[in-house]
């Protein structure tokens, strides 16, 4: 299998793509991933995605052959408003108090370069998540844990936040921030195969 460059520092991107043995190198792009709180977030996942994507392949030396870029981004969002990652903890706090009791969105899109094609696809999953009900001890302890940074809605499905969550409509991976279906389907679909 060609190595994929993925776009993305998060470790658990990478487990995934270790997981799915992958072989890929980590490439930071270098974007303002400040999103606009009442864009749509499925055209925003998109276009951070892209964006995450097209900012690598301009890093990177212009007769350096690129076979495959992964970019991917994720946002929450409940009442039309996007939650991305919170900047401080009284940030944290106020996203946690804002999701506590209610169902929230977790959008994740993912883009795919095609060195061969020389183009991107994407694809985006969506699932719902509920959260319980929280007292402000509750939330302060969370808070007080640091799972929240660099977590978008301040929280990771793996974590500490899993005490607190009720349900869960759609798949664990999109929610961690790599929806694996979606990963599988767009690899096959662009002729990169992870079954041999």
């Amino acid at each position: 299998m060609e190595p994929i460059i993925l776009a993305s520092s998060s470790p658990r991107r990478q487990e995934i793509l270790k997981n799915m043995k992958i072989p890929y190198q980590v490439i930071m792009p270098n974007i303002n991933e400040n999103n606009s709180s009442d864009k749509n977030p499925m055209e925003l996942t998109e276009s951070l995605a892209r964006a995450k994507v097209q900012a690598v392949v301009h890093s990177l030396p212009p007769k350096q052959v690129i076979p495959w870029i992964l970019g991917a981004d994720t946002i929450v969002s409940i009442n039309n408003k996007n939650l991305g990652k919170p900047s401080s903890p009284d940030e944290a706090f106020e996203y946690i108090k804002t999701l506590q009791g209610k169902t929230h969105t977790v959008c994740t899109s993912i883009a795919l370069y095609n060195g061969t094609k020389k183009s991107t696809v994407t694809k985006t999953a969506v699932a719902k998540v509920t959260f319980a009900p929280m007292s402000q001890k509750e939330i302060e302890a969370y808070v007080e844990t640091g799972d929240w940074h660099g977590a978008a809605g301040g929280y990771r499905i793996q974590g500490m936040a899993s005490c607190f969550i009720t349900k869960i409509e759609g798949t664990q991976s999109c929610i961690v921030g790599l929806p694996i279906f979606e990963l599988y389907d767009i690899l096959k679909q662009q002729g990169y195969s992870i079954i041999d």
